[in-house]
């Protein structure tokens, strides 16, 4: 049998990365021997002859980053996040070669601009892979929307950069006449927003609370495949999102412009004064969304199509200054894990790096 060293969360946690690792290996060890590995596990593994490699590189010197230069490997293949929005990914720059295959974790945005990203030489390597949600972890709770002039937007999510939670505010200030909430770690206060802090999903208080929402409002910068958003649609929101968030070109998914407030107004207007029958049908087409493609089984034959493949092609010609700055900022990434540096001091590095290798 086919030795698969997985190497990726696993925990029971129900949200992601957790779930991607648990639900993946539960149903790889169907044809495989899975053998579970630590994201951020020292030393490597020694391959046998028909072993595959497969999971996440994690920005430090990690397991997958020295076990996947170690000769003897069936299948090499890297399957993690991916967005190029931003220089987050430029530790892959190091190893992509090393792989077979490149399972990206993304949205339908974010894979079709990658041949006008900085990393399109990796673009033969890489496979687009949606994301999956377990639909009984996440139950129907919203069966009828608030009356038309009453309903609310939340944003489910952290403070982190590319999540853009500014421009909440500044849509929240172009809609004075509505609600807006976030439910998460926060760290500043938001003009116009209402804050309620971090909830545990899985209790019944936070059910409740759900589901007096009509929308989950989403507003990343550089957001590859939020989990949110098929969450919010399983509990029965509609979700709303910046195409920044992966996801586009599904009319029960709306988009909004990234950072203009009063383009995202209009938007926004329509779905609060849109008939119910038109919302229904939404959350119907978002059901069968997550019922026919945004499930395991789907996402684990990507995978195993992948493990099964024989594919291996080489990454496009790149300019040696396009390669070494990708690999000073994978440098910086390293750095920044495993002897974290401030903030201030590695942006500030990084956008050095930028202004040398671009003049």
């Amino acid at each position: 049998m086919k030795k698969v060293h997985l190497i990726y969360p696993h925990g029971e946690a129900i949200s992601a990365p957790n779930s991607i690792g648990r639900n993946l290996g539960e149903r790889l060890s169907k044809i495989y021997e899975v053998i579970y590995h630590d994201i951020q596990e020292s030393g490597f593994i020694k391959p046998g002859g028909d072993d595959v490699l497969l999971g996440h590189a994690w920005p430090t010197f990690s397991l997958f980053r020295r076990s996947c230069k170690k000769i003897g490997w069936a299948r090499i293949i890297l399957l993690q996040p991916y967005c190029h929005g931003d220089d987050k990914d430029a530790f892959v720059e190091g190893i992509i070669r090393h792989c077979d295959l490149f399972l990206a974790i993304t949205g339908a945005y974010w894979f079709k601009e990658i041949r006008n990203s900085k990393f399109k030489h990796w673009l033969p390597k890489m496979r687009h892979l949606d994301l999956a949600v377990d639909r009984r972890y996440f139950p129907v709770i919203k069966n009828r929307f608030n009356p038309s002039g009453k309903r609310k937007f939340v944003y489910i999510g952290s403070n982190l950069d590319y999540k853009n939670v500014p421009y909440l505010s500044q849509i929240s200030q172009a809609l004075p006449e509505m609600e807006f909430f976030w439910i998460g770690k926060e760290s500043k206060r938001l003009p116009g927003v209402t804050e309620l802090g971090r909830m545990d999903f899985g209790t019944e208080t936070a059910k409740k609370c759900i589901s007096e929402y009509d929308f989950m409002l989403t507003v990343g910068k550089a957001d590859g495949n939020p989990t949110t958003i098929l969450e919010a649609m399983s509990w029965g929101l509609i979700p709303v999102c910046t195409p920044q968030s992966g996801y586009v070109e599904f009319n029960s998914i709306p988009n909004i412009p990234i950072n203009q407030p009063e383009e995202a107004a209009v938007l926004l207007r329509e779905l609060q004064f849109m008939e119910e029958q038109k919302l229904l049908k939404m959350q119907r087409d978002n059901w069968n969304l997550l019922d026919t493609h945004f499930n395991w089984e789907r996402f684990t034959c990507d995978v195993i199509s992948a493990i099964e493949s024989k594919d291996s092609p080489a990454c496009l010609p790149v300019l040696k200054k396009e390669h070494n700055s990708l690999l000073l900022k994978s440098f910086f990434h390293l750095r920044l894990d495993s002897w974290p540096l401030p903030r201030r001091i590695y942006r500030k590095s990084r956008n050095h790096i930028d202004k040398i290798f671009s003049s």
